[in-house]
């Protein structure tokens, strides 16, 4: 058993499991500590990667050597690009995934790369001497050394979950808090906060009329989110489903509001603007008589699925009645409520554009921890983090995206100088250089500089310059040949 370790990652979610594999592939002798092996990269709200912004995001994770875009593949029950309606810079990939087997592949991809190891535990105590971080503490007491640290705590760091007037300690439901980190880091002169999100009921699939709803296919084409050799889908592919509230369903939920922490002063902490509760909604446009919701399966085989749309943290009765009064659901069997979370959060203009701490060196905040939400942005900043771990371990300029190369660097970029007032989502509207920044053209972006650093294999590079030598060879023949519109218009006409 080793306890000195050149990289520590503490928490295997998106971040850290990409952090991880970071480091480990450039190298570094890694060690990947988490609560629970058989929950990495849970998808602790809604089982899809991708979507506006997001998808460029697990574009260029694949682009740099990252694993997101290659594991969604992998487990996708749909895919979908969307805002086809809207310039090519606007598209974005997005996938429905199984839940259970996006665990199981990150874990094998974890379980065998080389450099990397994992260790079941919780950490309560970051080791730091003389302004460097030199290793970590656990709540099993033993102590692990290492040259850099690397924080990705997610919701985890005093987590605290509300379902109506009832409060559970826990950073995801049925799974414990992580305490001391905060306290501590906060005692060196970091400024921590608060922040609160949520998630909404999982249904039982048998107690749903999919007669009452419209049913969303996915695109059954070439698309896929990694720029590695194309293979089919290997799971059965499955629809969406939309409903809609109505006015009975307001008029419940408008009742349970004096019980609903987000209205009677339970919850104090900020939430995220774009993705409000089902309450939140009801409260901010009173005028709206329905609310679009989608019913998304959680995998394959399973008859769970997730309410995208209804988000709360209002009392059980309050949310099954509500239910009940859609058409669809008027039979709804729950397997839980839905929940609101509250965690802490460290200001993340503490940290350089690497995502190193100014405070402490060596030590690196990756994901919610940051203030972020979505495990897409928290993927993107794990693996910087990660390779930048490795770099300081082993020396070398620090790995850093501008805004005009890729979302990530616009991400890391808005974290660092702007700081955050809510939970941060990245939009196609923070990335001026948008028009650049295609979803398609994230491995012409970064491939080429992830090879020079060694993260982006020899394939890889390979497919790279494959691709780019036929769109010089299209290019070229469309500067270079010309036909007479005699002879063109028949075949344009046909195109359409």
């Amino acid at each position: 058993m080793d306890f000195n370790y050149d990289v520590i990652v503490v928490g295997a979610g998106h971040a850290g499991c990409e952090a991880a594999c970071a480091s480990a592939n450039l190298g570094s002798k890694t060690l990947l500590i988490t609560m629970d092996m058989n929950k990495i990269a849970q998808m602790s709200c809604n089982p899809a990667v991708g979507g506006i912004a997001k998808g460029q995001i697990v574009r260029e994770i694949d682009a740099l050597g990252g694993f997101m875009g290659i594991v969604t593949d992998e487990t996708a029950i749909q895919f979908r690009m969307l805002n086809r309606s809207k310039g090519p810079a606007m598209w974005s990939p997005r996938s429905q995934s199984d839940r259970t087997k996006f665990i199981a592949t990150w874990r094998s991809i974890l379980e065998n790369t080389e450099n990397l190891y994992m260790w079941q535990d919780s950490v309560n105590q970051v080791l730091v001497k003389d302004g460097r971080v030199t290793g970590v503490v656990t709540d099993m007491n033993v102590t692990f050394t290492a040259k850099c640290v690397v924080l990705t705590t997610g919701t985890f760091m005093n987590g605290l979950m509300h379902i109506g007037r009832t409060r559970l300690q826990g950073g995801r439901i049925s799974e414990p808090a992580s305490h001391g980190i905060t306290e501590q880091l906060v005692e060196l002169g970091f400024t921590a906060g608060r922040m609160k999100t949520g998630t909404p009921v999982r249904i039982d699939g048998r107690s749903i009329h999919f007669e009452e709803a419209t049913e969303q296919r996915g695109e059954d084409d070439f698309h896929k989110f990694s720029f590695l050799d194309f293979q089919p889908r290997p799971l059965k592919q499955r629809s969406c489903w939309t409903i809609y509230t109505n006015e009975q369903v307001h008029d419940i939920l408008r009742a349970g509001l004096p019980d609903s922490p987000l209205y009677n002063g339970q919850i104090q902490s900020i939430g995220p603007r774009y993705c409000p509760s089902i309450e939140t909604k009801i409260v901010t446009f009173p005028d709206k008589t329905e609310h679009q919701l989608f019913l998304e399966p959680e995998g394959e085989t399973t008859q769970e699925y997730y309410l995208n749309g209804f988000s709360s943290s209002l009392p059980l009765d309050i949310q099954v009645k509500a239910l009940q009064e859609i058409p669809a659901l008027r039979d709804v069997r729950i397997y839980r409520p839905g929940y609101a979370i509250e965690y802490d959060y460290f200001d993340p203009t503490q940290l350089n554009h690497n995502l190193e701490t100014k405070q402490i060196s060596n030590l690196f905040f990756a994901g919610q921890i940051n203030g972020t939400t979505g495990y897409e942005e928290a993927g993107g900043q794990g693996l910087i983090a990660g390779i930048n771990a490795h770099i300081n371990c082993h020396g070398g300029a620090p790995f850093t995206l501008g805004r005009d190369e890729a979302y990530i660097g616009v991400l890391i970029d808005d974290l660092v100088t702007k700081g955050v007032d809510e939970p941060y989502r990245m939009f196609t509207s923070r990335a001026e250089y948008r028009i650049l920044l295609r979803q398609d053209d994230a491995d012409m972006r970064l491939t080429e500089r992830a090879y020079r650093l060694g993260l982006a294999k020899r394939e890889r590079y390979d497919l790279l310059t494959a691709k780019r030598d036929s769109v010089d060879r299209l290019i070229r023949f469309a500067q270079n040949y010309s036909i007479k519109p005699a002879y063109i218009n028949e075949g344009l006409e046909a195109l359409g």
